[in-house]
Formats: C-alpha cells, sequence, structure tokens
C-alpha cells in the first residue's frame, strides 16, 4: 500500500494517488493496482478509500481571508462553520471575543453562536495538515443579524471589488447599504430597507453574470439607479 497523494493536495485529471488495496471513491478511477485522479480537486483519503474533492467554485482557504459562514454544528470547544470551502472550519471558542465562564468552566455555547447563524471571521490557519481555522477576535467580526445574503464564484470576487474598490464603491452608494464582500464569495448586504438589500443584491448577480463585459460599471449604475426610482436609500 503506498500513498502517493497528501490530504489535501491538488490534483489534477491522471495524476497517480496510490498503489494497492485502496478503494476508488468519488472522482477517481483504477487501473489495475492503481488509483489515479478523474478531475482536477483536492485529494482525501477516508480510510482506505481515495477521493477527490472538485475545487471548481469551491473556495481555497488563505490565511488573513476575510469570510462569512454559516455554522453548521456545535463542538464542546467551538464550532463548526461552513465556509464553502471543500472542507468544514472550525471557530475555537478561544477565537471568540466571550470569556470563560469562572463557575462553569465554559459558557454555553449555543447561546453565543447557533446552528444557522452567519459570522463574520478571518482564517487564521489553514494547511493540509488542519482544516481552516477561524477568529472572530477582531473589529466588526463575530455573529450577522442582518441584511441580505448573496453567494457567488469566489473567483468573482475581484470584479465585485472593482480597481481600487471602484465598483463596491458604487454599489454601497447607489444601493445605500453597507456590502461585505467575503473572499469565499459570499457578500452581506445591509440597508436601511429590503428594497435596498434586494436591489444590492441583484447588482451583485449582474457583475457575476457579467463580469467579462465592457462597461459594466455604468450598466450596473444604471441598472440600480433604474430600481432605485421612488425608494429612500437615506
Amino acid at each position: 500500500m503506498t500513498l502517493h497523494a497528501e490530504r489535501k493536495q491538488l490534483v489534477a485529471p491522471g495524476e497517480l494517488l496510490a498503489e494497492g488495496p485502496y478503494f476508488a471513491g468519488e472522482n477517481t478511477y483504477r487501473e489495475g493496482g492503481k488509483i489515479f485522479a478523474s478531475r482536477i480537486g483536492m485529494a482525501d483519503v477516508i480510510g482506505n478509500k481515495l477521493i477527490v474533492v472538485p475545487i471548481k467554485g469551491a473556495y481555497i482557504p488563505r490565511i488573513d481571508d476575510l469570510v462569512l459562514g454559516r455554522v453548521t454544528d456545535i463542538g464542546m470547544s467551538g464550532w463548526q462553520v461552513d465556509i464553502c470551502a471543500p472542507y468544514p472550519a472550525m471557530l475555537p471558542m478561544s477565537e471568540t471575543p466571550m470569556r470563560r465562564d469562572r463557575e462553569s468552566g465554559r459558557r454555553d455555547l449555543g447561546s453565543i453562536h447557533g446552528v444557522g447563524d452567519l459570522v463574520l471571521a478571518q482564517v487564521i490557519a489553514f494547511d493540509r495538515t488542519r482544516d481552516p481555522l477561524l477568529t472572530t477576535k477582531g473589529r466588526g467580526l463575530g455573529k450577522i443579524t442582518s441584511g441580505r445574503v448573496a453567494r457567488i464564484s469566489p473567483a468573482k470576487i475581484p470584479r465585485i471589488i472593482g480597481k481600487q474598490g471602484s465598483m463596491i464603491t458604487m454599489l454601497k452608494k447607489e444601493t445605500g447599504t453597507d456590502i461585505i464582500a467575503g473572499q469565499n464569495g459570499v457578500i452581506l448586504a445591509t440597508g436601511k430597507n429590503p428594497d435596498q438589500e434586494r436591489i444590492a443584491a441583484e447588482a451583485i448577480y449582474m457583475i457575476e453574470r457579467e463580469a467579462h463585459t465592457s462597461g459594466l460599471t455604468d450598466r450596473v449604475k444604471a441598472m440600480i439607479q433604474e430600481r432605485m426610482k421612488g425608494k429612500t436609500i437615506a
């Protein structure tokens, strides 16, 4: 039994993953006694099974990235968070601003972040030996309680921001919303009313669809102004 690919290693179609009595899982195939990747993605081993997690459309974390994610589980010492990556992220209690309860030794984690809660966090660790690690110790980080969420391809985030922040600045001004663009492709628009947030989301999806075209900023601005007619943004 010989493994040729490490866990979380980026592999390409046809790349040798393992030799010996392993099972060929999702996005892999066997030829003789060898297992190969059938598509580009991140290799993983589950018991004796080799799989490849596709990365098309997935977010690959980088340290210091700002991300928006949903809490999916609560453990003894922290929360599991879906950040649209191939692997779940962890938010330890020690990486939140909450202090330990001296009497019980720890707080009821569910009262801080519940399953389904949206959190704004920063990636502080990620490599082939561990899943992404998050922190909410920072200005503006933590639970999100209002706003509208839009999810796009992470590859389109630079287009949402624009050169020197030109596109996102225009979006904020024209819709009257505060917009936070997570590097994982999850974007939050928060305004004073649902109309503002809805129009901001429409503009974000328009940018994603037409990111490859020229004159996009002017077209998006015109669309927003048309939608905002008769609506108060202040």
